[in-house]
């Protein structure tokens, strides 16, 4: 009888348990909902603003409905406020009405200002944002205190109507919207913030800058000119370029003067890629239908039913793991350490995602290596938060990551000297976590007084793997496990040791098993298969990914029956196990070095290291096609009809392609070294290759678009061909070389053109060469010449861009002449940036990450 009321006691305990997750289930989904409510109030009362800014005040029975709308909403953000604020233990940022958005308006404009005031000499914003105020340069440049940029942040936070207290009034497309504020009518902060980068500050600043001591008249640090010279000496590490000076400019040239930074921004528009090759359990579906994912220092929020983007941009570095509130709507995000001050260290930020508020910034200056894993407590409404530092000692942290502002360390241990695949908490013991990983399962215990105790996996005499690879949960609390062979094992709850051992399920490791919603499973590994279970651990179906999209190494469960797999080729399916899988993310999974858009549509194509030729359309977001050229990609460049593409390989082979068919039209071959650069004339006639062997290969076309017929080379460089540029009236080609040289070139004759007054009032069609007269301002006194990878300029001449190897974007004024030259920066990328490219329109930029394998679209703005 003890046994039976016992067992019943039990069964009733696990259905009151059922029932309590189905309710949390149910109160999620109501949050989300009230989320995409309020956002979409948000869109319908910008859309008001806008017509308001067009229309004028004709229609006042309009105005006056739309006004009690907005307090309504704002209301409502109120409230919401206030519940963060008794959740959180934090005073809500203010939530202003519409009438007196102007007011808030300028004063987030000043807040934002002094937040990211230092610089390092060119005018950009170095901050979270893609749209923030981009503050005057300093004379004596600083890390941003990134405590108080958020709190900054928070301010600037609340005049838009949500705040750091997580409210969620607006739904922002970008991180940065917290920095630059509330965009206010159609220029109203136009004025207000340009007035203060006006020529003559400017002037006056520089001024002040350089009475320090006693300089040479019309020098700088890094360029010298004298009086009535009409050319300057830009030292690039040490060794001094000679630029001449075009004949109109002769006379007004000054190098004290100061180039104001462009009054467009860049906002970032798109991402392409996926990190699935070394990072695991960061792909999930949010309630608001968007999945959420990262690749190089940016987070993606992607919905796929509206075809749109939101991104959220605060990390420094390249971002290594993602863990989901179990209130499904805040994220935190762990990133690796950088090498430029204490914002660049490992840390791990919490943020809300539907405002893209930062909540808070945990760890910073406490982890030593890149945060590997993060996991929120579930059975007690995800009040702490369970982070691996990847250092030699594995430390396991555990923090309330509600307290101060960096966060309240709870305890640490060495986890394991071993590498640690994950961390999670246990869904219904509270303090229960278990870590998985090389020759081990722990089973941890965190008591009340913060103490971590640990026991060991038992696997008796089973099998033990070398790596435990994936773990996932049943709705009784048993714990499921796969390894590197393919095994499955059930660790009943409460326990350490196996109950039930499924041999063999896949062929290789298991990198995840998703615990579905109806009780199943579905788990996925190294040999491509995803296998479909029942809640009895029944096989029911299977499903293989096609190999050219790579093992499978995230499941996750989308909208109904719909599945979400990250692939170890970076890319993202979607689908199910009767209509199969489409792919909807796409990348590459090496270096990528090249980039080239289309001169006539929204297209660009990309090689890589991976030996991957994509090419892609700027508008759908998506890959037209793909091919593997079977070597490493050094160069792409379309031809001026667009209709081929020219692949320059790392063995001194170049090949032809047909964009439309992707066909391999003609190969041809010009020394052993990499082919690093190609450009066609602008009458295109000729066809220019720089390559590694130090020379320049010239080639005359012909009708059929794949023939050309050499002309000969161009030699005189004492280095290896990094760029090049052809005049407006295809008579003359300029080039760089890896030590920082700038020589002309007669190109019919292939020989070198030695006198400047024939070159230096030529007009240039593009804007390559790194080193010229027209980038002088582009190169800080303490940059490397090989730390500026690329330029490029827009159709207009309006802009300059820059791609350096600290992972930015810089914007400039067209041309950058002046050695003072200010700019706006921008983050994304997490490794050299080694291209940038404006697409055909002059409207859109693309950027290529190297090591990071992706490609940022930006918009000008």
């Amino acid at each position: 009888m003890l046994e039976t009321e016992k067992a019943s006691l039990v069964e009733r305990v696990n259905d009151l348990e059922r029932i309590v997750l189905e309710q949390k289930d149910e109160i999620v989904c109501l949050k989300s909902t009230l989320a995409d409510v309020l956002r979409r109030l948000s869109t319908i009362d910008n859309s008001y603003d806008n017509a308001k800014n067009t229309e004028g005040s004709s229609h006042s029975g309009s105005v006056m409905s739309s006004k009690s709308f907005r307090f309504s909403r704002n209301t409502i953000t109120r409230l919401n406020s206030t519940v963060d604020e008794k959740r959180f233990g934090r005073v809500p940022s203010r939530v202003t009405s519409s009438p007196s958005r102007s007011m808030s308006t300028a004063k987030a404009s000043s807040l934002a200002q002094k937040a990211i005031h230092h610089s390092n000499g060119s005018l950009h914003s170095d901050s979270m944002s893609s749209h923030s105020i981009s503050p005057a340069p300093s004379p004596s440049p600083k890390q941003p205190n990134m405590q108080n940029l958020s709190a900054s942040a928070a301010g600037i936070g609340g005049v838009g109507g949500v705040g750091m207290g997580g409210g969620m009034g607006k739904r922002w497309s970008s991180t940065g919207d917290f920095v630059s504020g509330s965009p206010g009518p159609a220029g109203s902060n136009t004025g207000n913030s340009m007035s203060r980068f006006s020529t003559k500050s400017l002037l006056n600043l520089n001024s002040s800058l350089s009475g320090n001591g006693p300089k040479q008249a019309g020098s700088h640090a890094y360029v010298q000119r004298r009086d009535d010279d009409d050319y300057l000496k830009l030292y690039i590490s040490g060794r001094p370029i000679v630029l001449h000076i075009p004949e109109a400019q002769i006379s007004s040239y000054e190098t004290t003067k100061v180039q104001p930074a462009p009054n467009k921004r860049l906002r970032l528009d798109w991402v392409y890629g996926y990190r699935g090759k070394d990072c695991r359990s960061n792909l999930h579906q949010l309630p608001t239908g968007e999945m959420v994912y990262f690749v190089a220092a940016v987070v993606i929020l992607y919905n796929m039913d509206e075809q749109s983007q939101r991104h959220y941009v605060g990390h420094t570095d390249d971002v290594k793991s993602l863990a989901v509130h179990p209130n499904k709507l805040l994220v935190a995000t762990g990133q690796c350490g950088g090498h430029e001050g204490r914002d660049t260290l490992p840390h791990i930020r919490v943020w809300n995602s539907v405002s893209l508020a930062t909540l808070n910034m945990i760890g910073l200056g406490d982890f030593t290596g890149a945060i590997n894993c993060l996991s929120f407590s579930r059975a007690d409404s995800g009040t702490i938060l369970a982070a691996i530092d990847d250092s030699p000692d594995k430390i396991i942290s555990i923090w309330d990551w509600q307290k101060k502002e960096n966060g309240r360390r709870i305890t640490e241990t060495k986890c394991s000297v071993d590498t640690i695949v994950a961390v999670e908490f246990h869904p219904l013991d509270k303090g229960q976590i278990i870590t998985i990983g090389k020759n081990h399962i722990a089973f941890w215990s965190l008591d009340q007084n913060g103490m971590l105790y640990k026991r060991m996996g038992v696997f008796e005499n089973r099998e033990k793997p070398k790596y435990v690879t994936a773990i996932s949960f049943t709705p009784a609390g048993d714990v499921v496990t796969g390894d590197s062979n393919g095994n499955i094992s059930i660790w009943p709850r409460g326990t350490n040791v196996i109950s039930r051992f499924l041999k063999k399920v896949h062929e290789g490791s298991i990198f995840s098993i998703c615990a579905l919603r109806n009780g199943g499973f579905v788990s996925g590994g190294k040999d491509g298969r995803l296998v479909l279970m029942d809640d009895s651990m029944r096989l029911k179906s299977e499903q293989l990914v096609e190999a050219h999209f790579g093992a499978v190494r995230v499941v996750t469960q989308g909208k109904g029956s719909q599945l979400l797999i990250g692939t170890t080729k970076n890319c993202i399916l979607s689908g199910d196990f009767t209509l199969g899988l489409v792919p909807i993310v796409m990348g590459h999974t090496d270096l990528l070095w090249s980039l080239s858009s289309h001169p006539q549509v929204a297209q660009f194509v990309t090689g890589g290291r991976d030996r991957l030729l994509q090419l892609w359309d700027s508008l759908s977001h998506s890959v037209v096609w793909s091919k593997d050229i079977g070597e490493p990609i050094q160069t792409v460049q379309f031809s001026n009809t667009g209709d081929t593409i020219i692949v320059g390989g790392v063995g001194g082979r170049w090949m032809v392609f047909d964009t439309v068919t992707r066909e391999l039209l003609a190969v041809y071959q010009d020394g052993q070294d990499v082919i690093q650069t190609i450009k066609f004339s602008p009458d295109s006639n000729l066809l220019a290759l720089g390559s590694k062997d130090c020379g320049i290969y010239i080639y005359q076309c012909t009708k059929v678009p794949h023939r050309f017929s050499k002309i000969g080379k161009c030699a005189g460089h004492s280095s290896f061909i990094s760029h090049m540029d052809w005049s407006k009236d295809s008579t003359v080609l300029r080039s760089n070389s890896g030590d920082y040289e700038l020589l002309y070139w007669n190109p019919t004759l292939c020989r070198q053109i030695t006198t400047q007054s024939t070159v230096k009032n030529l007009e240039w069609a593009t804007q390559s060469c790194t080193v010229s007269f027209e980038t002088v301002g582009i190169w800080p006194e303490n940059f490397d010449g090989t730390d500026i990878n690329s330029v490029c300029k827009d159709g207009e001449e309006q802009f300059l861009v820059t791609a350096d190897d600290t992972g930015k974007i810089r914007l400039f004024s067209y041309p950058a002449s002046q050695p003072k030259s200010l700019s706006h920066a921008y983050r994304g990328h997490s490794s050299h940036v080694t291209a940038v490219k404006f697409m055909h329109d002059g409207v859109r930029l693309l950027s290529a990450g190297g090591l990071d394998t992706s490609v940022l679209q930006w918009r000008v703005v």
